[in-house]
């Protein structure tokens, strides 16, 4: 079975039931912009319940704009 992949950032993101199911074979991706958002507290917790789920969460990093 594959894995689902979730992007969030400032404009996009999956439901937010989506990210509190998401499991052992999902990966979640959090961009800087994603704290701009409005409901991102919201996100934050659905992020920390698919952790504990099992899904691999990365954070990126603010990089320097070359």
């Amino acid at each position: 079975m594959s894995g689902a992949f979730h992007t969030i950032d400032a404009a996009n993101a999956p439901s937010l039931g989506d990210i509190r199911i998401a499991g052992p074979d999902d990966l979640i991706y959090v961009m800087p912009t994603a704290v701009e958002r409005k409901d991102f507290p919201k996100y934050w917790e659905a992020i920390g319940v698919a952790k504990v789920r099992g899904a691999l969460v990365h954070v990126m990093n603010r990089e320097e704009k070359q």
